[in-house]
């Protein structure tokens, strides 16, 4: 078989009813439309998939969520270059037969350091982690988390998440997890392993009488945009760049079905940053002007807002404001509007198929030169090379 073989039947046993997944199938299909043709096994469901007979079927290539020993044996008896998602502690040992497949994960540092530095920038000092005891990535996301915020001097809150199958449902589970959220000390920053895990932490914050986010701010991963806009309140999320991961893990599948690739390799999927919605739209500050300024700064944000609109509608003393945000944020009021401005802008950029003369007008900058000027200066790159990198 030769490279970009357009004889390739590729089994894609990979979730489809989550966003991760159907991002990973987007850039899978982008290479093989670009690459192919290739043919493809596939069905839709969840994170458990039917290995299909792979020499009936004439399979040359398998990419693969492994959720139990069942599905590892099949994969591993159809003897087929394969490529892993996120793989288990259990089977990346090196004992373990899995432990040679390339494979497919993201980086918990980077995501767990981009939901910690979202929560420390609104000024959080109680921050908790709640994550999923049956997932390996999850831990690797709360060792990550905590290790991080400890160099910041806080001392994060764990929850104890279940491991038995029948302490997993979530009728179960929903009581204890609001239980434990009740108890904790407020303001509270709380990193969610997932956007599910979010929705979850969401209906347990109301269950325990907890408002969002003015006494619990919520943040995510995955940033599945239908899911996030339709938790109450919208959830924050980090966003990875899964299409591209998925684009890579293709083309590894395609080198190593052509035998032009031999060794094992890992795909990284790479955080792109924190996108801010309600669930996490506060800073938590006990100064009652500065955090009204905050809410009108951020309700707004930073749209037709200025220092002396905010001085006069909380009738206060400019030179005092000033010198509490600085205090406080170790900011300016101004630069606390540009921050607001900066972030809507990201967001609609991401989120948006808006102009970019389009965003510079709706995030409240004056004209389109000065927000590709400003933007630049403040994230090193245009705005339109910002999306790209988002998007590609």
């Amino acid at each position: 078989m030769t490279l970009h073989s357009p004889k390739a039947r590729v089994a894609l046993l990979i979730e489809t009813a989550r966003v991760f997944g159907r991002e990973f199938l987007r850039g899978v299909a982008k290479y093989s439309h670009e690459h192919g043709p290739w043919s493809f096994h596939i069905s839709p469901g969840d994170y458990e998939q039917v290995v299909p007979k792979m020499q009936q079927w004439g399979g040359t290539g398998i990419i693969a969520r492994i959720p139990n020993e069942r599905v590892a044996q099949q994969i591993l008896d159809a003897g087929l270059p394969t490529i892993a998602l996120g793989l288990t502690d259990t089977q990346l040992a090196e004992d373990n037969p899995l432990h040679s497949l390339s494979e497919v994960s993201s980086n918990p540092v980077e995501v767990s350091r981009l939901a910690a530095d979202h929560l420390l920038d609104r000024q959080f000092r109680n921050l908790a982690y709640v994550g999923r005891g049956d997932r390996g990535w999850s831990s690797r996301r709360e060792i990550a988390f905590s290790e991080y915020v400890r160099t910041h001097g806080v001392q994060p809150h764990i929850y104890p998440a279940p491991v038995k199958k029948r302490d997993l449902e979530w009728e179960r589970e929903q009581a204890i997890m609001a239980k434990w959220i009740r108890e904790l000390p407020k303001p509270l920053g709380l990193f969610a392993c997932n956007d599910d895990r979010g929705r979850e932490v969401l209906e347990a914050c109301a269950l325990a009488g907890c408002r969002v986010p003015e006494d619990v701010a919520v943040v995510g991963v995955d940033n599945d945009d239908v899911f996030c806009e339709l938790s109450d309140p919208p959830l924050s999320s980090v966003s990875l760049n899964i299409e591209t991961a998925g684009y890579r893990a293709a083309e590894l599948l395609d080198g190593l079905m052509s035998g032009q690739i031999t060794e094992p390799r890992s795909i990284t999927v790479e955080a792109l940053g924190v996108v801010a919605r309600r669930s996490s739209e506060i800073i938590a500050v006990e100064d009652e002007d500065v955090s009204a300024a905050l809410q009108i700064i951020h309700h707004h944000h930073g749209k037709d807002v200025s220092v002396e609109s905010l001085v006069d509608e909380l009738a206060v003393s400019r030179r005092s404001l000033e010198k509490r945000f600085r205090a406080i944020l170790g900011r300016s009021i101004l630069d606390e509007v540009q921050l607001a401005r900066l972030n809507y802008s990201k967001r609609l950029l991401l989120e948006t198929p808006n102009s970019i003369s389009q965003v510079a007008k709706l995030a409240g900058f004056g004209t389109v030169g000065y927000f590709i000027q400003f933007f630049r200066q403040r994230v090193g790159k245009t705005p339109g090379q910002f999306r790209e990198d988002l998007t590609r």
